[in-house]
């Protein structure tokens, strides 16, 4: 069916990488609203492939769902883009915090654990070395 304007499911997530349950999902969700052909087929177009990759970015980006869902609903509402921008930038500087204390954490993390695995080295090298059980061959 694909003719660059439209795509069926099965199109759409063999693009995009997903599975069709993946994108049933997000419809169940609300954030997306395909068009139904007579046969009440769905039918994706370009709006929909480009609120499904603006989720696959969010999604990896950490944002949940429902601040997904926010994001893609305020071109919905009668927002002007300064606002949309805005709202936007304000996500990515919250998102941005997240991820530098997550960063924090994770150097601290880091650094526990060598300080701990040179502790065994040091206290490895002082412990007498263990016969062999196996005689050499």
């Amino acid at each position: 069916m694909s003719d660059h304007e439209q795509w069926t499911i099965s199109e759409l997530a063999e693009q995009l990488g997903l599975s069709a349950r993946s994108i049933r999902f997000y419809e169940e969700k609300g954030l997306l609203r395909p068009a139904r052909t007579a046969g009440g087929h769905r039918v994706y177009g370009r709006r929909e492939r480009a609120r499904l990759r603006l989720i696959l970015r969010g999604k990896r980006f950490g944002y949940s769902l429902e601040q997904i869902a926010e994001m893609i609903g305020m071109a919905d509402v009668d927002m002007d883009e300064a606002d949309q921008i805005a709202k936007s930038l304000e996500y990515g500087e919250k998102k941005l915090r997240e991820l530098a204390a997550r960063r924090r954490e994770i150097d601290a993390m880091e650094a526990d654990l060598l300080a701990v695995r040179q502790k065994m080295l040091s206290r490895l090298a002082q412990l007498p070395a263990k016969p062999d059980d196996k005689p050499a061959k």
